[in-house]
């Protein structure tokens, strides 16, 4: 069973920057992981995903350029750095972490272990 905790969502203007954090309970080395969001009325889609070593990554086309998704597998943390929020980014925040594969990528339905969410709010 592995727990996912997000922290760092808050409300920023426009332009502004915000970075979120998940701590894992077991060894994020051991698990492929991405973010997610899901806007009111939405559906839940990909953010960012990051192979097991880090050394891969995948963003959706919306925030390519302003977001960095990274890991620090010692502190068994994974980040996003967000800069330049749009009011678009608005949304409920999920890490996932999947133990099956080493890249999971953009696909909700593969992972197996889901964070509360944090929520992050920008305003224009």
């Amino acid at each position: 069973q592995v727990q996912l905790v997000e922290s760092g969502g808050g409300f920023v203007q426009a332009g502004g920057s915000l970075r979120l954090s998940c701590v894992a309970s077991g060894r994020t080395s051991n698990y492929a992981m991405g973010w997610f969001r899901q806007a009111p009325g939405k559906e839940r889609d990909v953010v960012a995903a990051i192979s097991r070593r880090g050394e891969s990554t995948y963003y959706t086309d919306s925030v390519k350029g302003r977001f960095t998704v990274s890991k620090d597998n010692a502190k068994n943390t994974m980040y996003l750095q967000m800069n330049s929020l749009t009011p678009e980014d608005t949304a409920v925040y999920y890490c996932a972490a999947d133990p099956e594969r080493y890249f999971t990528g953009s696909s909700p339905s593969l992972y197996g272990y889901w964070g509360q969410g944090t929520q992050v709010t920008v305003s224009s």
